[in-house]
């Protein structure tokens, strides 16, 4: 197990792990890989916006990304966990929770003191350390569920 930072990366590996995020069975996975493919996602999420990649030997296993905003407009939360992604044959060995452990603590060393996330997903970021804060509106005018964790 490994965690790679995508934008740590040369041009060459960044484009073959775009295409491994592409490979993700989750629309979400392909609107990141779309960005990547586009160049746009700090366009969208701010020039220190972050990947996280956690690889299991030439396998990515998981990603998750760590931004300064996300999909809802309040900008005194900040930062946030977002598309947080496993794949199907990593699933059941506790990937995701090491990948936002490890964004939480990048986070904490950046000097926050909590770190959001927002999803419709009941019952899997409590296992976290998440709480939930309240519904709120995204962008897009569409509720979502938000989420804080203490850090």
């Amino acid at each position: 197990m490994k965690f790679i930072e995508y934008f740590q990366l040369d041009e060459t590996a960044q484009k073959s792990w775009s295409a491994r995020i592409a490979e993700g069975d989750w629309r979400a996975a392909k609107y990141l890989a779309e960005l990547l493919k586009h160049n746009t996602f700090q366009n969208r999420y701010g020039p220190n916006g972050r990947i996280f990649l956690l690889t299991e030997g030439d396998s990515l296993a998981a990603f998750c990304t760590l931004v300064p905003q996300d999909e809802i407009a309040d900008e005194t939360l900040t930062p946030w966990i977002g598309f947080v992604y496993t794949f199907p044959r990593f699933r059941g060995h506790r990937y995701s929770q090491k990948l936002i452990d490890r964004v939480c603590s990048c986070a904490k060393a950046q000097g926050h003191r909590k770190i959001y996330l927002s999803s419709e997903e009941q019952g899997l970021y409590e296992k976290y350390d998440f709480l939930p804060l309240q519904r709120m509106k995204t962008a897009g005018g569409d509720t979502t569920q938000v989420y804080v964790r203490m850090l």
